[in-house]
């Protein structure tokens, strides 16, 4: 399954630390992480949140998860059809990073 996690500057240098392999711990007060099922999406919070908050950068990833694993996660669709991202338990990431396949692309930035 193809999916892609909007990102700012933190996030951004925390992934490239793992070598693009893995997406960082979630913060206390960030119970889910949810990447996205589609570019356009994506794009819409990069450019119109990450990108318009300190430091001014969002970007865009791409990767991907076993379909057997990822199909487990419930689709959430907010605001809107276009609008649908899986929701994962932070408890849950350490395990989900273990199934991604290949890098952790990064497929646009605004900056």
């Amino acid at each position: 399954m193809i999916l892609f996690r909007p990102v700012g500057q933190k996030e951004m240098d925390l992934i490239e630390q793992s070598g693009f392999t893995a997406f960082p711990p979630r913060l206390p007060e960030q119970p889910i992480f949810y990447p996205v099922l589609n570019f356009e999406y994506a794009e819409q919070i990069a450019r119109d949140w990450n990108a318009t908050t300190p430091p001014y950068a969002g970007f865009v990833t791409r990767f991907e998860v076993e379909e057997s694993y990822a199909s487990q996660f419930e689709v959430h669709t907010v605001d809107g059809r276009q609008h649908q991202e899986l929701w994962i338990p932070a408890e849950e990431l350490e395990a989900f990073n273990q199934h991604i396949l290949g890098k952790i692309e990064v497929v646009d930035k605004f900056v």
